[in-house]
């Protein structure tokens, strides 16, 4: 922020605070325009009161006059004729400049009437380049302006889906992305699974489940960009996240994390692509993070600090918090305020500050930098003890490996019950089934006990014991002996299946062609297996008649059939590659803030507050 925007804010503050209109006489009049003696009489004054320059003054009162006149003629326009105006901010994240845009366009029109209208005056070829965000959402290119709550004299974002010579169109690479994470989350490899902060696995409901890892696969994505400073892609990526989350329940949301980050990164692009257009959007953002950390954590945090220490690495987000709060309070003209959201982020910024010498140290020994840093923080009430944070490591790391072995059995079930496509059915918690197997019961029946009483694993227990001959009646009913189709066997044996696995998964899924692909892809387990079959897959189908004759036309069917499912987990792999190449390994990234930038807001805004 520069010092002439602070004194935007200081005469913007003092005119409200006197309730001077300055499209009003003394200080306009109609038919004659402002009257300039009037207004620097008003100059001189306020610089004095506020001690800043006379000319500057002017300067902030003339734009301010002149501000307010056109919202008034916007407001009369849009009475007269339905014709809204809206205050279009294009920011150009690579070349760093803004352009402000004045566009009219009806309320009634659609979406893609705006872009249109935006993408003419910036005079550019392909309107669907044109990304506009308002109030903190994207605006959908085939529903009205007033349906999306859009509004006359709003402020509107525009981001250019254009890219250089460097660099992929942005809006090409937008919708890869939007491919990727689709494709990703809908293979039936689990190439994208949930797990907590502790390596443990989280089970939803599955329209649910695929709601939030698209929401989270694009928040994977924002925080890529992020790392590139790629502000705008970042931006954009996290709006589709949002929306994407929004998909899943608020009981749920707000007893996660993951939404308080989105709204936290939101606020976090706005402040790197200097967007203060948004501060309204931007105070409800981090007013939701901060409900949802005080819920988690307690309201100073004493959860958080019983369970892992005052030197818990989570100390880098509530520093980010502190800083955006406080700027967003700046702007508002709240200094006091402001001034206290600062000093508790610079107190922060002290505790997380590391030793480099130590941080170059741990990186020596192999270490991350990421993993490294974490491990000094999490150690800095012994100064950041190299021995310290070595063991923090490794112990973090074992910590997972343990979670995730002990959960390895409540995956395999979720990965069934999502096969098996259950929510028709209703939806069977994978740990509930795994407590009530553990406890002697049949798998097919606890699953049905489960589905039966909504996953109240007292009401299935009681079930079980009581009625299990209904529940055996129940699954006798959706039971039958299915002999494997030997056509199929045939066909799946010349892919290169082994004659057991094949059997078993043609009767296990009723032969259905696409279940059994499923259930073989699963039994290869490794990655490597999977890219090395598919290999053959492909050659298969390159083959075409060349290969062995066949016997029936139904075994040529399903070799067809088979090689089409192999190509789609083919590209959902190549989608996953796509996916993954920019993610960082560390599950605990979001955690791992340089504070670099954010020390310099810091000292930035604290040294305007002094002026």
């Amino acid at each position: 922020m520069s010092h002439i925007e602070n004194v935007f804010n200081l005469v913007r503050a003092r005119l409200q605070a006197e309730k001077v209109k300055l499209w009003e006489e003394p200080y306009y009049m109609e038919g004659v325009g402002s009257i300039e003696i009037v207004m620097e009489e008003l100059a001189k004054r306020y610089a004095q009161f506020l001690g800043i320059e006379v000319s500057n003054c002017m300067s902030a009162l003339s734009e301010l006059q002149d501000h307010a006149l056109r919202k008034l003629a916007a407001h009369r326009e849009f009475n007269e004729t339905g014709m809204a105006t809206f205050k279009v901010r294009r920011i150009d994240n690579r070349s760093g400049t803004t352009t402000m845009l004045e566009i009219k366009c009806d309320l009634n029109s659609l979406g893609s009437e705006l872009q249109a209208a935006i993408a003419a005056k910036l005079q550019l070829s392909n309107p669907q380049h044109v990304k506009c965000i308002a109030s903190g959402k994207m605006v959908a290119p085939n529903v009205t302006l007033g349906a999306q709550s859009l509004k006359n004299n709003q402020a509107v974002i525009v981001i250019i889906g254009q890219g250089d010579n460097k660099n992929a169109d942005l809006y090409e690479r937008l919708n890869k992305i939007k491919s990727d994470v689709e494709a990703v989350v809908a293979s039936q490899i689990r190439l994208m699974e949930m797990e907590d902060q502790d390596g443990n696995p989280v089970f939803l409901p599955p329209e649910e489940n695929r709601a939030l890892l698209l929401a989270l696969g694009f928040c994977e994505k924002a925080k890529a960009a992020m790392q590139r400073e790629d502000y705008e892609e970042s931006l954009l990526l996290l709006l589709e996240g949002d929306e994407k989350f929004s998909a899943c329940k608020s009981s749920f949301l707000e007893s996660v994390d993951n939404f308080a980050l989105l709204n936290l990164d939101i606020v976090w692009c706005y402040m790197c692509l200097k967007n203060v257009s948004q501060l309204p959007d931007a105070e409800a953002r981090l007013a939701i993070c901060e409900r949802s950390f005080r819920r988690s954590y307690g309201d100073n945090f004493e959860r958080l600090y019983a369970l892992k220490g005052r030197d818990c690495p989570e100390r880098a987000l509530f520093m980010r918090l502190k800083l955006l709060q406080g700027i967003v309070l700046f702007h508002q003209n709240r200094r006091d305020e402001a001034f206290e959201k600062f000093e508790a982020a610079s107190t922060l910024l002290k505790e997380l500050k590391v030793d480099e010498d130590k941080l170059l140290l741990l990186m020596e020994m192999g270490f991350g930098m990421g993993e490294a840093r974490l491990a000094l923080r999490s150690c800095s009430g012994s100064g950041g003890n190299i021995d310290q944070a070595v063991q923090f490591i490794q112990e973090r790391k074992k910590k997972l490996s343990d979670a995730r072995k002990h959960s390895k059995k409540e995956r395999k079930v979720h990965g069934d019950a999502i096969r098996e496509n259950a929510k028709d059915e209703g939806w069977a918690n994978p740990r509930s089934v795994c407590t009530l197997v553990e406890m002697g019961f049949d798998t097919k029946l606890a699953t049905l006990a489960l589905r039966h009483t909504e996953n109240d694993i007292a009401r299935a227990l009681d079930m079980l014991e009581k009625n299990s001959a209904a529940l055996h009646a129940a699954l006798s009913e959706t039971c039958t002996d299915i002999r494997a189709d030997e056509n199929q066997m045939a066909a799946l044996q010349l892919l290169g299946f082994d004659e057991a696995t094949t059997r078993a998964a043609l009767e296990s899924t009723g032969n259905s062609v696409e279940g059994t692909i499923e259930f073989l892809l699963m039994a290869l387990q490794s990655e490597s297996k999977l890219k090395e079959f598919l290999e053959g897959v492909k050659q298969l189908a390159s083959d075409g008649n060349d290969g062995p004759s066949t016997s029936s036309q139904a075994q040529n069917s399903s070799i067809i059939a088979l090689v089409m499912a192999k190509a789609r987990e083919l590209e959902s792999l190549k989608a996953y590659e796509r996916f993954h190449s920019d993610i960082s390994q560390s599950d605990q990234d979001y955690l791992d803030l340089p504070l670099i930038h954010e020390e310099q807001l810091l000292g930035e805004y604290r040294s305007l507050l002094e002026q």
